[in-house]
């Protein structure tokens, strides 16, 4: 093969989305990409290189464009600063996934971390409270906003209003929704957008009570008339139809009259608040909006890093939230579009679609050992572990209640009620019936036995996750106990011996968001060491439940499970 590549801006027919459609043809006399714009030519270079292997390229011909237009991810650096090398790695990795839209939310209660030379206040160490005097100078600013132009990638900031806004009050002595503070928060966002080349500004502006009525009209009129296009959160407190609505909760709502709104999809794509195993099945498997392909009223969705609680280190985002694994399956799901209805958390059990999602798997795990060598990457390979359920049983409101299958694990010849797959299975979601755990009638006071079985090619200690609970990294939600997995006392065994939980950093603690997760769960934590025979070794979990009723509306119960080998 000679190594001619040809770079052609030129028609791509039959093309939806003209400016990011391309074709990529491999032939023994080359290499061509066309496209009718170069953000094409871009998508087909991140195509060509993970064809690329050993210096060879299959022969090929393919025509290609995305289903959706706006593929986006965002990271909350209000509350946990992040330094632009970690966030230039973040901005590499979308463009790798041809994700083109960088939501940056950097004002918040904690901290304004934005420069502004007309109020130097805001960003003053007295007016933080974490990662204190940590802002994003202008200099940096505008250097992370060409980084995303080069890689044709949208910088969207947002600069909440009026709510989360306790660090502007805090610097200026007066609150947003004051006479006063509508001023300044005009003379902000104007230094903003005369300072930096945007095209769209998110105003936020959701979980607030309005007190001052005209703020957020007089801000939207103001901003429009800054020629800047308006995003914000719905449900909110912006009504007008011909803002860009980025749900968070529910549906579009009502059009007030118009005939299209355009929607941004962010309904159960927090990270902060999956199992990082699960995250990659659920975005996996996702209808974007509830459709196949986009549309000018679906324009697509963003994937959310939301750490409210504090973190230790700012590489704690992308272990503790599984981004970059993450990132890819949306990506693919964005991308291609399709997808099946409704919110799942595990691996269907349709043969057709866990074939599928092995095949994808298949191919997340070659990016990984091929681009994410030296990055964080927090995903294993579960596509091929099955579990047989036995149960389930009434424990009568006693989680430690033991069942005669404990006494006989080796021996136990009972035919499963149920078979299910995966490295993390999910009998109860936190918010069911909204999101589809395995069972779509679980019942309060049950215990469940799970058993998979591992082939060992010969004898040799094993790394594993483990886990019962995911806990979330926004609420405060308590460590687990001191002895045990998690408050309902789940429990493991291989061969016959049990497993038996760390010793907690913080076991026994109450939860405080200004303490950092240390080793609660199995993201962020050294894995179990277990010793494998030669030949079949078997697995028992046994995973009840009590209640169904949380400690308080932020902590609602997960009746879960993981258990997967690093390999």
């Amino acid at each position: 093969m000679t190594s001619l590549i040809s770079l052609v801006i030129d028609s791509v027919p039959y093309a939806k989305n003209r400016a990011e459609a391309y074709t990529l043809t491999v032939t023994a006399n080359g290499i061509k990409i066309t496209a009718n714009e170069p953000h094409g030519i871009f998508n087909g270079l991140q195509t060509l290189r993970q064809l690329i292997e050993k210096s060879s390229v299959p022969f090929c011909d393919i025509s290609d464009e995305p289903a959706f237009q706006w593929r986006g991810y965002m990271i909350d650096v209000g509350r946990n600063y992040q330094p632009v090398a970690l966030i230039k790695q973040q901005i590499d990795a979308m463009a790798l996934a041809k994700l083109n839209v960088f939501h940056f939310h950097a004002t918040e209660h904690v901290a304004w971390r934005f420069e502004s030379k007309i109020y130097p206040q805001l960003n003053a160490p007295e007016a933080m409270t974490r990662n204190k005097g940590q802002y994003y100078k202008e200099a940096e600013l505008k250097e992370i906003i060409q980084y995303c132009k080069d890689r044709f990638i949208e910088f969207v900031p947002e600069i909440d209003m009026p709510g989360h806004s306790d660090a502007f009050t805090r610097a200026m002595g007066f609150g947003m929704q004051t006479e006063q503070g509508l001023a300044a928060v005009k003379e902000l966002v104007k230094e903003f957008t005369d300072t930096y080349d945007i095209k769209y500004l998110h105003l936020g502006a959701d979980e607030v009570r309005i007190t001052m009525p005209s703020f957020v009209p007089e801000m939207v009129k103001f901003v429009k008339g800054l020629n800047k296009e308006i995003v914000a959160w719905w449900p909110g407190k912006i009504t007008d139809p011909n803002i860009v609505r980025n749900l968070w909760f529910g549906d579009a709502g009502e059009k007030e009259g118009s005939e299209h709104v355009r929607t941004v999809d962010s309904r159960h794509t927090y990270l902060n608040h999956m199992d990082p195993l699960e995250s990659v099945v659920t975005l996996y498997f996702r209808q974007y909006n509830g459709v196949t392909s986009g549309s000018f009223d679906n324009f697509g969705s963003t994937i959310c890093v939301w750490p409210d609680r504090r973190i230790a280190t700012p590489e704690d985002a992308i272990r503790a939230n599984a981004v970059y694994p993450a990132m890819l399956a949306f990506a693919e799901r964005i991308w291609r579009g399709g997808g099946i209805p409704g919110f799942i958390s595990n691996i269907p059990s349709a043969a057709n679609l866990r074939k599928e999602f092995e095949n994808f798997e298949n191919r997340l795990l070659a990016i990984r050992d091929r681009f994410f060598k030296n990055q964080i990457f927090t995903y294993a390979k579960q596509a091929d572990i099955k579990w047989d359920l036995f149960g389930p049983f009434n424990n009568k409101g006693n989680a430690d209640t033991v069942f005669p299958i404990e006494n006989n694990f080796l021996s136990y010849k009972a035919k499963p009620f149920e078979s299910t797959y995966g490295g993390t299975v999910v009998f109860r979601h936190f918010w069911q019936p909204t999101i589809d755990g395995l069972f779509s009638q679980p019942k309060e006071n049950s215990t469940i036995y799970a058993r998979t079985r591992l082939w060992s090619a010969k004898a040799r200690s094993g790394k594993f996750w483990i886990s019962f609970n995911n806990i979330s990294r926004s609420p405060a939600t308590d460590p687990p106990p001191v002895g045990k997995w998690n408050i309902n006392n789940g429990r493991i065994w291989v061969n016959g011996l049990e497993i038996l939980p760390p010793k907690w950093t913080h076991g026994g603690e109450k939860g405080d968001s200004e303490i950092p997760l240390s080793d609660e769960d199995y993201a962020y934590r050294s894995p179990n060491k277990i010793n494998l025979k030669k030949g079949w070794n078997e697995v028992w979990v046994k995973v009840p439940v009590t209640t169904f009723k949380g400690k308080d509306w932020q902590n609602p119960v997960k009746w879960m499970f993981t258990f997967a080998e690093l390999r």
